[in-house]
Formats: structure tokens, C-alpha cells, sequence
């Protein structure tokens, strides 16, 4: 008996192996399959697997050429591409899986295109070169392909065919359109006019910004519901200043930029890394925001090198964003965070011109204001006796020293609170006479000036230096007005509002906002509550007044 590791073996039968019985020889110790000829042994070797295959000498050379081109074959056959070979007169030779699975439509183009790349190839005549030609191919308008064409010579480097490569460039295709839009709705978000928004107040302009950030979001990356949340770097806490979509849970949060314990946005905002949940219900981080939320993608809104905030998107379906997603969404929030930063500047650069000529006027009255003061007083020793005229001139004097520390108040002023009015000196009031009112604003000159335009009325005028302290003084005195800031620390606007509701009843109450923001939405859920009014820094004393009176009459309770 034969010992050998064979056991399955292929025959190309030829007349040797007949004419020496090496063929009966095979089939009395190994398991044989003999074919006639080349094409069947092709066609065996891909159906079955043989430890070994003979054939003459004059066979083997073809044989093993057909072997590899069979290997090359099923390389292309894998491939993602289609890849085919046509004739001269449009004929697809040869074409891989990929090709062949594509509509004819499709096809009837591509052998266009071949013919077309062929009929250029041979008018070249002997300059033609292996360099391949490149189409772009869009059979419908959901569909886009690059194709390469190439010339297949023979060994005389005689033209005979065309190779083209058909490649389903559809998704890059997608994808640069999508940032495309992006980039024109980004640069429609940063092109605020500085004579267009020096015309709106501070309200309308925030609207307007958010009127574009909500249009190209649903236009551009379809996000429905999302909110943009921004850095308060005194508190450290995140404050929603619009959003879309989202309900009323949103809002119940006290987040702070943290990498851990505040959610999702505290997370991204601290550490400057966007964040895909997938699944809410599986990730701890999460805090309720979109009813029914199941996924969420959050980025940060990054100015140059400095975070200040996050835009958060939610969807009700489990793993509803990827890759591409958070690519655009961070593309988007680069100039959500431009055009916020540009309407702040407009804004402050409209207070810091304010503050400087405010600075320049107080500086050029002060001294004529000391001289006058000083020349009446000299003036008053001289009349000794004169009470009548003595007493005209201490009013006078008392009116300018009473301007004087006016314009010097007014000088320490930031610019963005009130502007003060000209006028007589304040009267008593009947509405305000015997009143106690609460204001509450974390920046001191505001509280001070705010008290200082109301108190000479006949009120009394109780300051808080922020929410909280505002919050424990309602709870242990009675108001009979409150005044306070949206934007302030440790509880802000609406949380005083809700106190007052809770623990003084019918109490009017007068919210104070700068720049227009409104963290939270206070404004809009505080008037559906029986918010008072509204008052946007900077504001003038007779605005202010108009709105503390409107607010007293009994008309209005």
C-alpha cells in the first residue's frame, strides 16, 4: 500500500497518463476526479477542495495561469467597487459581483462612458497612455459615482478594451453637501449688522438669534429638539438661554459645569469632549430633559480655546446619532458660539461708548459743580442775618451736592444698568408712600441706584446681594413689591418669583434682564404665572418708575 498524505486529487486527462496506465494506477490508491480539459478544471476546483492536482507539462503553464486569474477574479469579486471591462462597441466582457448587481439604467451609462473614454483613448493613436479618465456619474438625484476609465492595451501596446472602476461616492457626496449648508446657515448666524442690531432692543436681538439657530438646525441637521446652554463663569453654572422642542422637565435642573454629578452638559463643558449617549436609560449621566428621550448628543460651545457652554439634542429613538452627527453638530456649535460672542460685543461695545462719554461729562461737571457749592457757601457767610436769602442758597446748595453725587454714582456705574433721568428732585408718591419693596440684583451699583430712584418717593427699599438671601428675606417679611434679576447666583429670577407666589400670594413682582437673555425661559413661564412686567437693562428711571407704579395700582390687582 502507497503511504502518503494525499487523498483527493485532480486529473487533467492527456495521453500520456492513458497511454502509461498512470491514470488507473491513481484511482487504485487515491480518490480521483479526472476532467478533459482546462475549463473543467477551473470549474472543479472552485466547487470542491483537492489535496493536489496533475496534469502533462504542456497543460500546467495555462493551468496555473488560470488558477491565479481565477484568485484575481474572486479578489474583485469581494471588493466594495464595481469593476468591469468593455469592448470598443459598448460590450461588458467581463464585470465583478459589485458591477453586475447594479441596475441597468446604471450600467447603460457606465458602458457610455467606456465607449466614450475608448473613442478618446484611440484618437490619441500611439500617445495613448495607461492613465486612467475620471467621470462623475448621477443616474437619479439620490445617487452619485465617480468612475475612472482606463485603456487595457495588449503586449504590442495596442488598444482593446476600456477598465473602468465605478465607485459609490453617494455618502462623501451627502456629507459635503451637509457641511456646505452648514457653512452657509454659520455664516448667515455670524453676519449680525451692527446697524441692524443697534436698532432692536436687547429682547428682539436674542429672538433674532434665535429665530436662525432654530431655522438652520431643523433645515440643516434636522435636530428638532435641543436647547443651548451658557457658562455663567461667576457661578459656574450652565443657564438655558433658548431651545427648541423640549418640555417643561428641561428646565427643573441646577446644573454646573463639573465633569461628574451634573449631567451629561455639566460633563461636556468641563471637560471640552463632545458626548453620544445612545441609550439613556443605561447611562448614569443622563438627566431628564425631552419626554420619552432615548438618545441625546451633546458639544460644546467652544470660543477659540475657552468653552462656554453646550448645545444638548435629544431624539426618541434609541441610538439615533453617530459619527457624522456629532461631526456637523460641532461644526455648528463653532458658530452658534461666534455669533453669541459677536452680539455680546455689539451690545457691550454700545455700554462701554455709554460709560465712557457718561465718564466724560461726569468728569467735566464735578469741578464746576465743586466751584459753585463752594462760591455759594462764601456767599451765604456774607449775608448773616439775610434768613430768607440764606435759605435760598442752602437749597441751592443742597440741589447741587445732590446732582454732585449723582454724576459721581453715575460714573461708578458698569453701563449696563440705569440710566439716570434729568429732572427735579424725586417727590413723594402716594403709590409708593408707606411701601416695602425687596430688590434683588447681584451687582451693587444696580441695587443701590434702584434704591436710590425709589426710596425718596416715601418706600422703604430692602437690598439682596442674590437669590438666596432674596429668597430668606420673602420668607420672613412681607413685600409689598419685588424687583429682581433673572440672571443672578445661587437661585435665579423665576426661583424668586416662585417663592413670592408660594408665600406672599398676589405680591407683583418686576423682573430685571440684561442683554435680553433669558436664562431658563423665566420670562415666558413667569407671565403665564402672572409675572408683573419686564424691565431690560439698561433701563431709564422714568421706565423703571412707569412700571413700579403700573404694578402698585390698584387697578392692576
Amino acid at each position: 500500500m502507497l503511504k502518503t498524505e494525499l487523498r483527493k486529487l485532480l486529473v487533467l486527462q492527456g495521453p500520456a497518463f492513458e497511454a502509461k496506465g498512470i491514470l488507473g494506477f491513481l484511482r487504485d490508491h487515491f480518490e480521483v476526479r479526472s476532467v478533459n480539459d482546462f475549463d473543467d478544471a477551473l470549474s472543479a476546483m472552485r466547487d470542491d477542495h483537492f489535496d493536489a492536482v496533475l496534469a502533462e507539462t504542456a497543460d500546467f503553464l495555462p493551468l496555473e495561469r488560470g488558477v491565479v486569474t481565477q484568485q484575481a477574479a474572486a479578489v474583485l469579486d469581494t471588493i466594495g467597487d464595481g469593476v468591469c471591462i468593455v469592448d470598443s462597441g459598448g460590450q461588458m466582457v467581463w464585470a465583478n459581483r459589485k458591477m453586475r448587481e447594479f441596475p441597468e439604467p446604471l450600467l447603460g451609462e457606465l458602458r457610455r462612458l467606456c465607449v466614450e473614454a475608448y473613442e478618446e483613448c484611440a484618437s490619441a493613436g500611439d500617445a495613448v497612455q495607461s492613465r486612467g479618465r475620471r467621470f462623475s456619474l448621477m443616474p437619479d438625484d439620490k445617487s452619485y459615482y465617480e468612475v475612472i476609465c482606463s485603456p487595457v492595451l495588449d503586449c504590442h501596446g495596442k488598444l482593446r478594451q476600456v477598465a473602468a472602476v465605478a465607485v459609490n461616492a453617494t455618502s462623501q457626496r451627502r456629507q459635503q453637501q451637509k457641511f456646505n449648508a452648514i457653512d452657509r446657515a454659520g455664516r448667515e448666524l455670524v453676519s449680525l449688522e451692527r446697524d441692524d442690531v443697534a436698532q432692536r432692543d436687547p429682547k428682539e436681538r436674542v429672538e433674532m438669534l434665535e429665530k436662525l439657530i432654530v431655522r438652520s438646525s431643523r433645515d440643516v441637521l434636522k435636530f428638532e429638539h435641543f436647547a443651548v446652554l451658557l457658562l455663567d463663569e461667576k457661578t459656574n453654572r450652565l443657564n438655558v438661554i433658548m431651545s427648541e422642542g423640549l418640555g417643561e422637565t428641561a428646565w427643573q435642573h441646577e446644573i454646573f459645569a463639573t465633569p461628574e454629578g451634573n449631567g451629561i452638559c455639566g460633563h461636556v463643558v468641563a471637560t471640552g469632549r463632545s458626548y453620544v449617549c445612545q441609550d439613556v436609560r443605561a447611562d448614569g449621566r443622563y438627566l431628564a430633559g425631552l419626554s420619552e428621550a432615548r438618545s441625546s448628543l451633546t458639544v460644546p460651545l467652544r470660543l477659540n480655546d475657552k468653552i462656554i457652554g453646550a448645545i444638548n439634542i435629544e431624539s426618541r429613538v434609541c441610538g439615533a446619532f453617530n459619527e457624522e452627527d456629532r461631526q456637523f453638530a460641532e461644526v455648528f456649535a463653532n458658530y452658534v458660539a461666534l455669533a453669541l460672542n459677536i452680539l455680546n460685543l455689539l451690545v457691550t461695545a454700545r455700554h462701554t461708548a455709554h460709560a465712557q462719554l457718561t465718564g466724560s461729562i461726569c468728569a467735566e461737571l464735578t469741578g464746576p459743580l465743586n466751584d459753585i457749592i463752594t462760591e455759594i457757601t462764601d456767599v451765604m457767610e456774607e449775608y448773616i442775618g439775610a434768613d430768607d436769602l440764606r435759605r435760598r442758597l442752602s437749597l441751592v446748595v443742597d440741589q447741587a451736592a445732590m446732582v454732585r453725587r449723582s454724576i459721581q454714582q453715575l460714573a461708578r456705574s458698569p453701563g449696563a444698568g440705569v440710566i439716570p433721568a434729568s429732572g427735579p428732585p424725586a417727590r413723594i408718591e402716594p403709590l409708593l408712600a408707606g411701601k416695602r419693596i425687596l430688590v434683588a440684583d447681584d451687582e451693587e451699583p444696580i441695587r443701590q441706584t434702584v434704591h436710590d430712584v425709589l426710596a425718596p418717593h416715601g418706600c422703604r427699599v430692602d437690598l439682596a446681594a442674590d437669590g438666596a438671601e432674596a429668597i430668606e428675606r420673602i420668607c420672613s417679611i412681607h413685600y409689598d413689591l419685588i424687583i429682581s434679576d433673572i440672571k443672578m447666583p445661587k437661585a435665579n429670577g423665576y426661583e424668586v418669583f416662585h417663592q413670592v407666589k408660594a408665600r406672599l400670594g398676589d405680591v407683583p413682582v418686576i423682573l430685571i434682564t440684561a442683554f435680553g437673555y433669558d436664562p431658563n425661559h423665566s420670562i415666558v413661564r413667569a407671565r403665564q404665572d402672572g409675572l408683573s412686567a419686564v424691565v431690560l437693562k439698561p433701563f431709564k428711571v422714568k421706565d423703571l418708575m412707569d412700571q413700579v407704579l403700573a404694578a402698585l395700582s390698584p387697578s392692576t390687582k
